[in-house]
């Protein structure tokens, strides 16, 4: 008796996928393929992350330190929210930088917010362990997490790419570099 090849089982979304929207901004400040990521939850709370053609996650870089001391009287460490009215939080625009990875190749990048908000932590975890913001960036190694305020949750989209527009975008820089050799 002949049986039927059975039908693969329909891959169960992660949980990022099932209740995170992602929104890109491609070559932040101007600096071409650092892409952002931020992955926007229902309840408007955004979580900052690394996109995946970002040079630290593409070029097989090794990450020698991060830092969240901003300038010398700005550290996203000092962070220190409290209360239903998140006091404390420091207040983010569009380009505020999060944080500084520096990898071991002498190169420098700046993760920036790309959303107006209060700044409502810091994974400090890749502090003390680099490799999870290129193992998992979406999930455990993420950079920060923002709250935009309610009058504005609807509007920090705006300037943000979907991910087909992302995509789109990536497909176009590979064709340019293809072209270009």
């Amino acid at each position: 008796m002949a049986t039927e090849p059975e039908a693969p089982e329909p891959a169960v979304p992660s949980l990022v996928d099932r209740y995170f929207t992602r929104w890109y901004k491609a070559d932040v400040k101007g600096k071409p393929c650092e892409d952002h990521c931020i992955l926007q939850h229902s309840n408007r709370i955004c979580v900052i992350t690394l996109a995946e053609s970002h040079p630290v996650l593409q070029s097989g870089k090794t990450i020698k330190s991060i830092s969240y001391q901003i300038s010398t009287n700005c550290s996203r460490l000092q962070n220190k929210v409290s209360g239903k009215c998140k006091r404390g939080a420091q207040f983010l625009t569009e380009l505020a930088p999060l944080c500084k990875i520096y990898c071991s190749d002498g190169e420098e990048y700046t993760i920036s917010s790309c959303v107006r908000g209060r700044l409502m932590e810091v994974n400090e975890n890749i502090l003390h362990e680099p490799s999870i913001l290129q193992e998992k960036p979406s999930t455990e190694g993420y950079i920060a997490v923002v709250l935009p305020k309610f009058e504005e949750s609807r509007s920090i989209t705006d300037g943000l790419l979907t991910q087909k527009q992302y995509e789109e975008v990536v497909v176009k820089r590979i064709h340019a570099t293809t072209a270009a050799s």
